[in-house]
């Protein structure tokens, strides 16, 4: 498959397109056609490798994952054995998180991951940015907060 790759750290010039190996999901794992496929400030600071604190999980030298990108939108293109959320054709967005991956042709994640149907009249394009804070931010409140339908939070900032 297809995918934007770099081997270390630095500008927009250590992007590189290759050919690498089709992702194949684990038991728990999906694996999404990726559509759109966003570019945040956070990716930009992934790249680069700064802060350098951050190097302790993406890679002291060079990054873990060669695949950048972290925001996503696309079709589930294949399950794992015991996934029960997804099927083949459900058409998701969702974010990597500091693993990557999003900017290549296939992608593979957790079904539990911070992941999401998207709403039938929202196209990818759409739908690829919003994962940076908006799921972030759900997927902390709900698994990590334990927040529950009913229950109210205030949003200071």
């Amino acid at each position: 498959m297809h995918a934007i790759i770099t081997t270390r750290y630095g500008s927009p010039n250590v992007f590189k397109t290759a050919e690498i190996a089709l992702p194949v999901p684990r038991l728990n794992e999906i694996r999404v056609r990726v559509h759109a496929a966003s570019v945040t400030a956070a990716d930009t600071m992934m790249r680069r490798g700064t802060p350098w604190f951050g190097r302790l999980f993406l890679g002291l030298t060079k990054p873990n994952n060669p695949v950048p990108g972290t925001g996503f939108a696309g079709a589930v293109d294949a399950v794992g054995m015991n996934v029960t959320r997804f099927k083949t054709g459900d058409k998701v967005f969702g974010e990597t998180g500091v693993d990557a991956g999003a900017y290549a042709e296939y992608v593979c994640l957790p079904e539990d991951g911070v992941l999401a149907a998207m709403p039938d009249n929202m196209p990818f394009e759409q739908a690829a940015p919003i994962c940076d804070g908006a799921l972030t931010s759900y997927n902390f409140l709900k698994y990590i907060g334990g927040m529950q339908s009913g229950q109210k939070v205030l949003i200071n900032g």
